[in-house]
Protein backbone atom coordinates (compact mmCIF):
# COMPACT_ATOMS: atom_id res chain seq x y z
CA UNK A 1 0.00 0.00 0.00
CA UNK A 2 0.89 3.47 -1.01
CA UNK A 3 0.93 6.21 1.45
CA UNK A 4 1.35 10.19 1.41
CA UNK A 5 0.76 13.07 3.59
CA UNK A 6 -0.30 16.24 1.92
CA UNK A 7 -0.37 19.85 3.02
CA UNK A 8 -3.09 22.05 1.04
CA UNK A 9 -2.86 25.64 1.05
CA UNK A 10 -4.72 28.66 0.37
CA UNK A 11 -8.44 29.11 0.96
CA UNK A 12 -8.74 25.68 1.73
CA UNK A 13 -10.69 25.71 5.18
CA UNK A 14 -14.57 26.96 5.31
CA UNK A 15 -15.37 26.04 1.68
CA UNK A 16 -16.43 22.21 2.42
CA UNK A 17 -12.81 21.17 1.34
CA UNK A 18 -12.66 18.16 3.71
CA UNK A 19 -15.85 16.57 3.17
CA UNK A 20 -15.73 16.94 -0.78
CA UNK A 21 -12.16 15.33 -0.22
CA UNK A 22 -13.76 12.57 1.74
CA UNK A 23 -16.21 11.95 -0.87
CA UNK A 24 -13.54 12.17 -3.73
CA UNK A 25 -11.62 9.68 -2.29
CA UNK A 26 -13.92 7.07 -1.30
CA UNK A 27 -14.86 7.17 -5.19
CA UNK A 28 -11.01 6.41 -5.84
CA UNK A 29 -10.93 3.90 -3.32
CA UNK A 30 -8.46 5.65 -0.97
CA UNK A 31 -8.35 5.86 2.63
CA UNK A 32 -6.40 8.76 4.97
CA UNK A 33 -7.82 11.42 6.67
CA UNK A 34 -8.46 15.51 6.13
CA UNK A 35 -7.94 17.68 8.70
CA UNK A 36 -7.85 21.39 9.24
CA UNK A 37 -5.07 22.74 11.10
CA UNK A 38 -5.04 25.63 13.38
CA UNK A 39 -2.62 27.85 10.58
CA UNK A 40 -5.38 27.37 7.93
CA UNK A 41 -3.72 24.36 5.54
CA UNK A 42 -5.58 21.48 5.61
CA UNK A 43 -3.48 18.09 6.16
CA UNK A 44 -4.42 14.85 3.65
CA UNK A 45 -3.35 11.70 4.41
CA UNK A 46 -3.94 9.30 1.19
CA UNK A 47 -3.46 5.37 1.57
CA UNK A 48 -4.12 3.11 -1.34
CA UNK A 49 -2.87 1.84 -4.64
CA UNK A 50 -0.25 3.90 -5.93
CA UNK A 51 -2.07 5.34 -9.43
CA UNK A 52 -4.84 6.08 -7.06
CA UNK A 53 -2.87 7.77 -4.57
CA UNK A 54 -1.39 9.66 -7.02
CA UNK A 55 -4.71 10.67 -8.81
CA UNK A 56 -5.80 12.16 -5.66
CA UNK A 57 -3.32 14.04 -5.07
CA UNK A 58 -3.47 15.71 -7.98
CA UNK A 59 -7.17 16.25 -7.32
CA UNK A 60 -6.32 18.01 -4.41
CA UNK A 61 -5.14 21.28 -6.78
CA UNK A 62 -9.01 21.17 -7.42
CA UNK A 63 -11.29 20.71 -4.63
CA UNK A 64 -14.49 21.84 -4.05
CA UNK A 65 -15.67 25.09 -6.26
CA UNK A 66 -15.03 27.42 -3.98
CA UNK A 67 -11.04 26.35 -2.70
CA UNK A 68 -8.57 28.38 -4.06
CA UNK A 69 -5.72 26.21 -3.72
CA UNK A 70 -1.84 27.99 -3.83
CA UNK A 71 0.18 24.73 -2.74
CA UNK A 72 0.28 21.26 -2.27
CA UNK A 73 2.66 19.49 -0.39
CA UNK A 74 3.02 15.57 -1.08
CA UNK A 75 5.19 13.64 1.27
CA UNK A 76 5.71 9.89 0.58
CA UNK A 77 5.19 8.06 4.04
CA UNK A 78 4.95 4.32 6.13
CA UNK A 79 2.19 3.27 7.83
CA UNK A 80 2.42 -0.24 9.12
CA UNK A 81 -1.20 -0.27 9.86
CA UNK A 82 -2.75 1.96 7.23
CA UNK A 83 -6.84 3.30 7.89
CA UNK A 84 -9.36 1.10 6.83
CA UNK A 85 -11.92 4.28 5.84
CA UNK A 86 -11.28 7.79 4.84
CA UNK A 87 -12.25 10.38 7.99
CA UNK A 88 -12.66 13.58 8.33
CA UNK A 89 -11.43 15.86 11.63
Amino acid sequence: MYCVNVLVSGLVQGVSYRWTTREQARQLGVTGHAINLEDGRVEVLLCGDQPAVEQMAQWLWQGPDAARVTSVEVMAVHLDCPPADFTVG
